[in-house]
């Protein structure tokens, strides 16, 4: 997958308000050409608005939005972009085959596309069956297909994994890969960190409608630091953080120390000087998991309970 790419999605201080209430703060965010963007968070935090504005669906209360080089929404914009914000919506009472007919039929497209996209989605032994019959897995990819009828240059797709079972998931995620892998541009949004993780080039992550992180997959993963499993805990935490004046944070009853692996002998001799006992101290590659527990959470002093 490509990373190198022109941006297509620019997003600067993107706001929206309904009433007293904050739903997105202050977003920046851009997404390059052929690349697939996981945009990370948990529920409720603000992605699902904040795709809704970038596919013009709702209007943002400040801030600028570039897709394309267009506006959200515009005719010339819409052209080029297929989405899937939310729960995909069809004729319960009409086939998969005869929805997609009506959709293309609509946008002006050729109906050999509705063949091509089932293709793609793994749908075409079950595309004369009606929408009501489907599972929701079936649903979901068909979805996707009509987010593919335009054979589009950006595709965006709200938790397109949601409510699936785990074969579901597995298939969603390789048709995910493959469009990537096709030199598509691919924005999603998911609560799920191994699904960012497995399928993404990037990820922002936001959390309470703000984004806290963005940054290169790869580049998070390759993070080193130090685990240490000491007692007492809260005693080791004041070491770390206020002697070695290192950031650290508590994750499953371990801290983890983002310090130089090199500087292990120093950290062990500066925690047993202060009467801290070490059972354990290795160090290891960050796992997006502990960066999104360590960015979306506020507490700076740690509950040892």
């Amino acid at each position: 997958m490509n990373t190198t790419g022109v941006p297509l999605v620019e997003v600067i201080g993107l706001t929206k308000r309904y009433g007293d209430t904050l739903a997105v703060g202050g977003v920046d965010l851009t997404v390059l050409a052929g690349e697939v963007y996981g945009f990370l968070g948990p529920n409720g935090a603000g992605k699902t608005t904040t795709l809704r504005m970038l596919t013009g669906l709702i209007a943002p209360t400040a801030g600028t939005i570039k897709v394309l080089g267009g506006r959200p929404g515009s005719p010339e914009v819409l052209g080029k972009t297929g989405s899937m914000i939310e729960s995909p919506a069809f004729y319960p009472y009409l086939s998969g085959l005869d929805n997609l007919r009506l959709l293309a039929e609509y946008a002006e497209v050729a109906r050999a596309r509705v063949d091509e996209v089932l293709e793609l989605v793994d749908l075409k032994e079950r595309a004369r069956d009606r929408f009501s019959q489907y599972s929701l897995g079936m649903k979901q990819r068909l979805g996707v297909a009509a987010a593919l009828l335009k054979d589009p240059e950006l595709v965006i797709l709200d938790e397109p994994t949601n409510g699936l079972d785990p074969a579901g998931m597995r298939d969603m995620r390789r048709l995910i890969r493959e469009l990537g892998s096709e030199g598509r541009t691919v924005l999603l949004s998911s609560h799920l960190l191994g699904e960012v993780q497995q399928i993404c080039d990037r990820v922002g992550i936001i959390d309470g409608g703000k984004m806290v992180a963005e940054h290169n997959v790869e580049e998070l993963r390759g993070e080193q630091e130090l685990v240490i499993r000491a007692q007492p805990l809260q005693a080791a935490y004041d070491v770390l953080a206020h002697i070695l004046g290192v950031k650290v944070h508590l994750y499953d009853e371990t801290l983890r120390v983002q310090v130089d692996p090199g500087r292990a002998a120093e950290v062990n001799r500066v925690l047993v000087e202060a009467g801290v006992a070490v059972s354990e101290l290795h160090s290891t590659e960050r796992a997006l998991e502990d960066l999104f527990f360590e960015l979306t959470t506020s507490e700076e002093k740690v509950d040892v309970g």
